[in-house]
């Protein structure tokens, strides 16, 4: 029995028969020992049985209505599971290499940082820690849906989609992107989905402070791996939010080209982070099966909830948007054009300029069976450019809420931003290039605003930081290059979390009215922590690791707080250090006594108002302790 009101009907109570053949597809049990006053039962169950926690108890007659019922003990439940080794499960998974990847592997990688910059973390899923499994049961049950409907991945990728985010239904984490993460754990601190279930399970259900993008995805992956469910953390680079429906990302510019903060409420996150799932779809036309993408950061309210998924990834590719879930808002994610408008005297705007290829690029996962990133752009979108994904912008914009035509005037001059190596280390100076290439037989005369802003990772502008006007004379056929830089000094008082700038380029060419306009995003890279072990790896016994930090800032950090942990080596702890000078060296050493053998990873974070997003691994095998003395 599950579920709050166990149904025969529902597939909730179920009546296990006594048969003396075993056949598929059916709940049954046959006797394969009789000793005694003791018989062993073997228990078939369907393919289609609904997951979650059972009772079991145990009815035996004796002819003249002597009916006997054992007493149900908790330490009797059984738990049900998705089966991707089972060919009739609808998570079935041929290779054994990916179900080792996708269901069995507690660790894995998460990218962030920018689509020319990407940076990788280690994340600690640990679904197969104490008290894991009941943690996500719990969540699924702290639902509310009807456990009847537990045995479809489709709906439990739903339902996990909306309970790990928290504006709605008081799920697991709750998102914050403000910078004041006081009275919480800063979101890049975490370096595992462990702590945050135990802690909201431990806690009956109140939202863990404080998640971002990546969080609430690696809480993903940890939940659905657990529940069997074949998953990924994804993460997209340039990856536009719709607000409005339309399938277009829209920059609105006033009558000077500066752009209109208030309506600007498409953004560009430079990276987000979602999940895919794998699963068959019986419930959408053939071909629409496999990988799905579902998405657990509230952005937008999905059928009144923030949820998002599972969107097929074939439908996303072909730009058939109107299959559910949410195809089309993961579509406008990875593939949407950058359209611009400019307000005319009377109010109303006219589109000036599209830009295509600016969104969903290096859609990056972790490789299977190795640490290596792997692009799966090709899953989600077919080439730039190409016929193909061309049609699918159009079939896709055709159901979106300003289906008009794209039009652009003839352009005869191009500008692009590009960064050396790299890019920029935080704490010094950045650096990029502006190049204007005039491909007419003509000059050409452009005047340039330039605009550097601080902002949230999630595409959001924090405060502006420099203006720029300059006037550029292009020869015909020339390829004109401008250096930009921005000092230390313009930045510094104005960072946040994710140290991430965005240049914002807008212009005419004066001789044919032609307008220009791009963003390029980047962001300051942070320094890693080194970790050394000291001592050798046995089970059971003390060892050591070394922790190693340059602070890159000629200032000084305040408050820092180490965060460490490790499966099997030692459970999630936080050291709070002090102060650490400006462009100061500091190392500390943490013990710890590992529980088990094998390959292991140990993860730390460092914490402070200053700087955030550092971070560092390494690698322990650790030995069985051996029985000799």
């Amino acid at each position: 029995m599950g579920g709050p009101l166990p149904s025969v009907s529902k597939g909730t109570h179920i009546i296990i028969p006594l048969v003396e053949e075993l056949e598929d597809n059916r709940w049954e049990a046959a006797v394969v020992t009789h000793d005694d006053k003791k018989i062993k039962l073997s228990v078939n169950s369907p393919p289609t049985a609904v997951i979650g926690r059972y009772q079991l108890t145990v009815e035996t007659n004796c002819g003249n209505d002597n009916k006997a019922i054992s007493t149900h003990t908790p330490a009797n439940d059984i738990y049900m599971l998705f089966n991707p080794w089972c060919e009739d499960d609808t998570v079935f998974m041929d290779s054994e290499d990916e179900k080792k990847e996708y269901i069995l592997n507690d660790v894995g990688q998460i990218y962030y940082g920018t689509e020319d910059q990407i940076g990788m973390r280690t994340w600690n899923y640990g679904q197969f820690d104490e008290e894991i499994l009941d943690a996500c049961l719990y969540i699924l049950e702290k639902s509310g849906t009807p456990p009847s409907g537990w045995g479809e991945p489709v709906n439990v990728a739903r339902i996990i989609s909306a309970l790990v985010n928290s504006p709605d239904d008081q799920g697991v984490l709750e998102g914050n992107w403000s910078g004041d993460y006081s009275g919480g754990t800063t979101p890049t601190v975490w370096s595992g989905s462990v702590e945050i279930l135990k802690e909201y399970y431990k806690n009956n259900g109140t939202p863990v402070k404080y998640g971002q993008c990546w969080v609430f995805a690696g809480v993903v992956t940890a939940v659905l791996r657990c529940l069997g469910i074949p998953t990924r953390t994804v993460t997209n680079f340039s990856s536009a939010h719709d607000t409005d429906n339309s399938l277009t990302t829209d920059v609105y510019l006033d009558e000077n080209l500066e752009p209109i903060d208030h309506l600007n409420t498409d953004s560009v996150w430079n990276f987000h982070v979602w999940n895919d799932c794998w699963m068959a779809r019986p419930d959408l036309p053939p071909g629409n099966g496999g990988w799905q993408a579902v998405d657990a950061t509230p952005q937008e309210t999905s059928q009144g909830i923030y949820n998002c998924g599972p969107a097929s990834l074939a439908a996303v590719r072909n730009g058939q948007v109107y299959l559910k879930h949410d195809s089309s808002f993961v579509f406008a994610e990875v593939n949407s054009d950058k359209i611009y408008w400019q307000r005319n005297a009377d109010g109303t705007f006219s589109q000036i300029y599209s830009e295509e290829k600016v969104v969903g690029h290096n859609i990056s996962t972790k490789a299977v069976g190795s640490d290596e990133r792997y692009d799966i752009t090709h899953l989600y979108k077919y080439p730039e450019g190409t016929d193909l994904e061309r049609i699918a912008v159009e079939t896709a914009c055709h159901y979106g809420s300003k289906a008009s035509t794209y039009s652009s005037p003839t352009a005869d001059v191009t500008i692009e931003v590009t960064m050396d190596g790299e890019g920029p280390k935080m704490g010094q100076d950045a650096e990029l290039t502006i190049k204007l290439q005039n491909s007419s037989s003509a000059q050409r005369t452009v005047t340039l605003h330039g605009q550097a802003a601080v902002m949230y990772y999630t595409g959001v502008l924090k405060a502006t930081v420099r203006k720029d006007e300059v006037v550029m004379e292009v020869m015909p056929n020339e390829v004109k290059s401008l250096e930009w830089a921005m000092e230390y000094k313009d930045y510094k008082d104005q960072l946040i979390d994710q140290a991430a700038l965005m240049l914002t380029l807008s212009g005419r060419v004066k001789e044919t009215q032609q307008v220009l306009a791009t963003q390029f995003s980047f962001r300051l890279r942070t320094p890693d922590l080194t970790l050394k072990p000291v001592g050798k790896a046995v089970v059971g016994d003390e060892m050591a690791v070394e922790i190693s930090f340059t602070n890159p800032l000629p200032q000084m950090l305040k408050a820092v707080i180490f965060h460490v942990e490790g499966l099997g080596l030692l459970n999630a702890r936080k050291i709070n250090y002090g102060d650490i000078g400006s462009r100061a060296s500091v190392s500390l050493t943490e013990h710890f006594v590992p529980t088990l053998s094998g390959p292991r990873k140990l993860l730390a974070s460092l914490d402070c108002k200053q700087l955030t997003q550092v971070h560092g691994v390494t690698d322990i095998t650790v030995a069985e302790k051996s029985n000799t003395a």
